[in-house]
């Protein structure tokens, strides 16, 4: 073959390689249409201001469409019914009446990710410290506190070796720094494993008290903080991503127990007496939870077969009856703002 040729040949590959690339980004376009006029058709849509002026659920909106991946709200009252969409994106987002905290992704030719502060008009207030991939999100609940966990070497809680960092920072102020520089107490005495990684929090109303995860030795334990002492106590084992009640008497949390890497148990840990009650939810359920009223909580689950990339919001009891209901389609990490 000539030099000629190859000349010819390669020329006519790189041609036929773009009108192939052409073509793929043409049909893409048109399947973007395609689904977000079905969004469009299938996804009620009720005017924002008529939704964040009375108690609500705020989440991140999956359906698909071009506000896939951003803010939404529904009643508190009517959580299937019409949502409120924003034009904010959140990987993870957590409300209070007073602000939210957004985990955020800029999916350019390098995906980076950043942790914001909104206001209720979601205008971004303060820019948090952010190394890693986003996982889990927390407020005080007087929204005085922002917590939140990323995943710097493995995007998930179920491989055999991760890493995340976890920060508390007060909002409008400064960060009080990493969980790792707290001291660690077990079983009386503090100690300081090089293994240790901490995610989880939530928050008590005192605006000192928190709870979390903490692992080392390939062991999780639930741990009570105090942010003035900087301290954290270990109180059960195999506890992980903590959220307390409302009335502070329970803390429902994902157990392994003998169950697969990679699957949990939701279950209710009674703090008064010790109790422990697996929940009527046996899917495996990786989320940390929140709590519709004092006896529910709400979490997510992917869907069955295909789409398993999207997600649902799902509800059950506390107390181990009952049957988990569906309660907000296409969506994930619910807040209950009241």
């Amino acid at each position: 073959m000539t030099l000629r040729t190859r000349a010819v040949l390669l020329a006519l590959i790189c041609v036929l390689a773009l009108g192939g690339a052409l073509a793929y980004l043409v049909m893409s376009r048109n399947d973007q249409k395609t689904i977000e006029g079905r969004a469009a058709a299938s996804v009620a849509l009720s005017p924002l201001p008529a939704v964040e002026a009375h108690p609500r659920i705020v989440f991140r909106n999956l359906a698909p469409g071009a506000s896939s991946g951003t803010l939404a709200m529904v009643p508190l009252d009517d959580p299937a019914g019409p949502r409120a969409l924003t034009s904010t994106p959140c990987e993870r987002v957590y409300a209070t009446p007073k602000n939210m905290i957004c985990l955020s992704a800029d999916r350019g030719f390098i995906t980076t990710y950043g942790a914001h502060i909104l206001d209720n008009t979601m205008q971004q207030t303060q820019t948090l410290p952010f190394i890693g991939i986003p996982s889990r999100a927390r407020l005080s609940r007087d929204g005085s506190y922002a917590a939140k966990t990323s995943c710097t070497a493995s995007d998930s809680y179920g491989s055999v070796s991760f890493s995340t960092r976890t920060y508390i920072t007060a909002v409008g102020g400064q960060t009080l720094g990493n969980l790792e520089d707290f001291t660690l107490i077990h079983d009386g005495k503090s100690i300081d494993p090089a293994d240790r990684n901490y995610w989880g929090v939530t928050f008590a109303a005192d605006d000192d008290t928190f709870y979390a995860t903490v692992r080392w030795s390939n062991h999780t334990w639930l741990v009570r903080g105090s942010m003035a002492d900087r301290t954290m106590v270990t109180l059960h084992e195999d506890a992980e991503c903590p959220s307390l009640s409302p009335d502070e008497k329970n803390i429902v949390y994902k157990q392994q127990g003998n169950l697969p890497r990679g699957t949990w148990r939701l279950v209710d840990y009674n703090l008064a007496s010790g109790t422990v009650t697996p929940l009527a939810e046996r899917r495996s359920v990786d989320d940390q939870v929140e709590w519709l009223d004092n006896r529910h909580v709400l979490y997510a689950l992917p869907h069955q077969g295909a789409h398993s990339d999207i997600e649902d919001v799902w509800s059950v009891p506390i107390t181990g009856t009952g049957t988990p209901r569906l309660l907000i389609p296409d969506a994930s990490s619910p807040a209950v703002v009241r």
